[in-house]
């Protein structure tokens, strides 16, 4: 009636190799993703931990302002062309420019 070769699966790839290519999978998005972003949180913290009094900062909300005091988790900012002061939490910094550094 019916050839029974027909319906049999054809034989698959074998455990092991799927494991390795796990594996590799694993290495590629270590090396592509969470290595570079860990790196990139690093810098940002040691940004962060070298702000003074006196550092020109941007926020991430965009506001850019003088450091004039520095807390524990926040800092003080003077915001121009008010003088407005505001607390901002050290969370916020997105990036800083120092008057030292040559303009580009």
């Amino acid at each position: 009636m019916f050839n029974l070769y027909l319906f049999q699966a054809a034989p698959g790839p074998s455990l092991g190799s799927f494991f390795v290519m796990m594996a590799l999978l694993i290495g590629v998005m270590y090396f592509v993703l969470f290595r570079p972003q860990a790196s990139r949180q690093k810098r940002w913290q040691a940004m962060v931990n070298e702000l003074k009094a006196g550092d020109k900062i941007t926020t991430s909300g965009g506001i850019r302002g003088t450091i004039i005091a520095v807390k524990d988790d926040v800092f003080h900012l003077r915001v121009a062309p008010d003088n407005l002061r505001l607390e901002i939490a050290k969370s916020a910094v997105s990036s800083v420019s120092r008057e030292d550094e040559p303009k580009k």
